[in-house]
C-alpha cells in the first residue's frame, strides 16, 4: 500500500498524542499534555501521567479524526509507542491501539519512540535520505544513530553515559529557578545572555576521549560545575549562566554528530527529540553542517516534541515497506533499544 492512511498513538510520557497520516502527508496531530500538573514536582510523575493519558485519549482521538476528516474505519493501520518510556503510560496508549485494531480487523504497529522521532522527518520532506546519521536528543536519550533502513536498520555509534541533554537542562533549570520543563526555559533566559561569558566544561572531548568514546556523550560533569558556579557566585547574571551552559551542550551535541558523519562518509545529518527545537542547536546546527558541506534536516519546533505524527509516519514507513505487523497482544517495554524499530 503505497499511500496508506495510518492512526499513530503516543502516550510514551506527558503528553497523550493523535497522529493521522496518509503517505507522507500529515492529516492531524492532536496533542494532550499534561505537562501543567508535573510542574509543581518539578519532573513527570508517572502515576499522573498514566492518569491524564486515561482521560485525554478519547477526545484527543476524536478532535484528531474530525480535523483529518476522517472516521476510523477509513484508517488502514494503527500504529503506537510500544517503547521506551513509562511503563504505565505506554500501556494506557497499546491497549487503546490493540483495542482499535482488533474491533476494525486493521494491521497493528507497535514501534519504538525513538526511531518514531527520526520518521517525522519523511512528512517534511519529499526524498528521503538514507543512510544518514541522527542526532537525537530529548528529555531522556541523547545518542548518535545510523540509519541505513529508518524501518529495519539503525546502528547506536554513541549515547549519553549518565544524563541525557534534556535532563540537564531541567536540572539548570531547576536550580536557577526558571521551572519545568527546563528547555524552552533556558532557550529562552540564554537570549538575554553572553553564551562566552563563562567556559563550561565540553564533556568527553578530550584527546582520549575522541580516541575510545568519540560518539558518546557525559553531562554530569557539565551539570556540577553550573551547580557549582551559581553556588559561588551569588550575584551571577542568569542571561550568561542559561547562554554558557546551553552552548556547551550544544557545541559537544554538534562536534559528535559532524564527527560520526565525517567518519561514516555520510554526508547527511538529521536532529530530532525534543531538544532539536532549541534555537541555539538548530541555528549553530545550520551554520556548521554549512562550513561541513553537510546536509541538514531538522523537523519543526512542533514536529520536535513528542506527537502522535511521528508515530503515525513511523507506522505508514513500515506498512509501505511490507514490514510485519505486532500481535495483538503486544507487549509495552520501557526499556526498549533504540535499534529495535518494531515489535
Amino acid at each position: 500500500m503505497s499511500q496508506p492512511l495510518v492512526l499513530g498513538i503516543e502516550t510514551s510520557c506527558d503528553e497523550t498524542a493523535i497522529g493521522i497520516v496518509k503517505g507522507r502527508t500529515l492529516l492531524a496531530n492532536e496533542i494532550a499534555s499534561s505537562v501543567q500538573e508535573h510542574a509543581r514536582f518539578g519532573g513527570v510523575v508517572p502515576e499522573i501521567a498514566s492518569r491524564a493519558h486515561l482521560e485525554a485519549m478519547i477526545p484527543s482521538l476524536d478532535r484528531a479524526l474530525k480535523s483529518a476528516k476522517v472516521s476510523l474505519r477509513d484508517i488502514d493501520a494503527i500504529a503506537v509507542t510500544a517503547g521506551p518510556g513509562l511503563v504505565g503510560a505506554l500501556l494506557v496508549g497499546t491497549s487503546t491501539a490493540a483495542a482499535i485494531a482488533l474491533a476494525l480487523d486493521k494491521p497493528l504497529f507497535g514501534v519504538n519512540h525513538l526511531a518514531a522521532h527520526i520518521s517525522v522527518d519523511y512528512l517534511t520532506h519529499d526524498k528521503a535520505i538514507e543512510p544518514t546519521i541522527a542526532l537525537l536528543v530529548s528529555g531522556g536519550h541523547s545518542s548518535i544513530l545510523q540509519i541505513n533502513d529508518i524501518t529495519s536498520s539503525i546502528t547506536s555509534l554513541g549515547s549519553t553515559m549518565d544524563d541525557a541533554a534534556g535532563e540537564a537542562f531541567d536540572k539548570i533549570a531547576r536550580d536557577m529557578g526558571l521551572g519545568f520543563p527546563g528547555g524552552p526555559a533556558v532557550d529562552l533566559e540564554a537570549k538575554n545572555g553572553d553564551s562566552s561569558a563563562i567556559n563550561f566544561p565540553r564533556g568527553l572531548t578530550q584527546a582520549e576521549d575522541w580516541r575510545t568514546r568519540p560518539y558518546d556523550f557525559s553531562f554530569s560533569g557539565l551539570k556540577t560545575a553550573v551547580a557549582r558556579y551559581l553556588e559561588s557566585t551569588p550575584d551571577y547574571k542568569r542571561g550568561d549562566v542559561a547562554a554558557s551552559f546551553q552552548e556547551a551542550i550544544v557545541d559537544v551535541l554538534l562536534q559528535k554528530s559532524l564527527a560520526a558523519c565525517t567518519a561514516t562518509g555520510i554526508q547527511s545529518l538529521v536532529i530530532a527529540g525534543g531538544v532539536a527545537a532549541n534555537s541555539r542547536l538548530r541555528e549553530l546546527a545550520e551554520q556548521r553542517c554549512r562550513d561541513a558541506g553537510v546536509l541538514l534536516r531538522i523537523p519543526s519546533p512542533l514536529l520536535c516534541t513528542d506527537n502522535g505524527a511521528m508515530v503515525a509516519a513511523l507506522g505508514s514507513l513500515m506498512s509501505s515497506a511490507g514490514r510485519p505487523y505486532s500481535a495483538i497482544d503486544l507487549s509495552a517495554s520501557s526499556s526498549l533499544a533504540v535499534t529495535t524499530v518494531s515489535v
